[in-house]
């Protein structure tokens, strides 16, 4: 069965999956929603199928099953007419070191077909000017920083307007500083409009920027909504500060709290229905001595291990 359609959606797919001679599976029956106008980070460990997913998504590669569409158009049918309207970064970008980057912007674009040569000096020049390179154009791009580089690439997906950019690892080996600027230029690109699909496995890159996310674990979809939901659907836990860690994780238990585990110093458990005021006078009746008690909710880091299993990179 296909992909219905759905003008809402930027990115769609049902059942994608690509199976490699030999037998590998490294993308299996994933199914993206990307809502349009909005950041979505596609995130998951290195080697979880995310470069696999995006290249089947741009007519890189043949998926062995599924079916997708970009745009609201099926793929690879209308990939002639859908494709003008999609920039994209996958694996690095790549020019000539030699060249300043005004003149491979030019390069690039005496290549593409579909582009206008005589709106190019100006298109390029806007081009330029969007990612922050106006002053540095003239300027060899073997002289760029990581981060030049990188908002060069964005600006070469930028020299015909764009409903669709996806964008794989966009701040991968950037600097503090880089990783900013590309980060401030992401998000004024969807508040123009442009929905920006980034893969990532840098869990502060993702949280910073995107509104929706989608986590990939072993070529498998294991979780895909709004951040704010995957934030909030987490469930409270009691954490008690206390060196009487065992008859505190006795009395949470006794009371009937879920998942209690103990630590060097403290015990975690669900809060569930009971309220906080009754945990801590239980706890104190029991003879517990509670250095400190908060009610907390899992981090992204742990919410991500708990998805897939596999530990993140929190900040690159």
């Amino acid at each position: 069965m296909g992909v219905s359609a759905n003008s809402d959606l930027a990115v769609s797919s049902t059942g994608l999956t690509k199976r490699f001679p030999g037998g590998q599976v490294a993308v299996s029956g994933v199914d993206l929603r990307v809502p349009r106008g909005c950041v979505y980070g596609f995130l998951g460990p290195n080697g979880s199928g995310k470069t696999t997913t995006i290249r089947m998504l741009l007519g890189l590669v043949r998926p062995t099953a599924g079916s997708h569409r970009l745009l609201d158009q099926p793929l690879p049918e209308a990939l002639p007419e859908v494709l003008p309207k999609v920039g994209a970064i996958v694996e690095g970008p790549a020019f000539h070191p030699y060249l300043s980057g005004r003149a491979n912007l030019m390069r690039l674009d005496c290549a593409d077909r579909h582009a206008v040569a005589a709106t190019a000096t100006g298109r390029i020049a806007a081009a330029l000017e969007r990612v922050g390179l106006s002053a540095a154009s003239n300027k060899l791009y073997r002289h760029y920083s990581l981060g030049m580089r990188q908002r060069l690439a964005i600006a070469a997906a930028l020299l015909k307007p764009r409903e669709l950019l996806v964008l794989d690892e966009p701040t991968n080996g950037l600097d503090p500083q880089g990783t900013r600027e590309v980060r401030q230029l992401i998000a004024e690109l969807a508040h123009d409009g442009t929905t920006v699909f980034v893969s990532s496995h840098l869990l502060s890159e993702v949280e910073q920027m995107c509104s929706e996310v989608g986590v990939m674990s072993v070529g498998k979809m294991v979780w895909q909504g709004s951040m704010r939901e995957l934030m909030t659907g987490q469930r409270p836990r009691v954490e008690v500060e206390t060196i009487e860690t065992a008859l505190a994780a006795q009395t949470l238990t006794g009371l009937g709290h879920d998942d209690v585990r103990t630590f060097a110093g403290r015990v975690t458990a669900d809060l569930g229905h009971r309220r906080p005021e009754e945990v801590v006078a239980a706890l104190v009746a029991a003879g517990v001595g509670v250095r400190g008690f908060a009610i907390t909710r899992a981090n992204l880091e742990e919410i991500f291990v708990e998805l897939t299993g596999s530990g993140f990179d929190v900040s690159g």
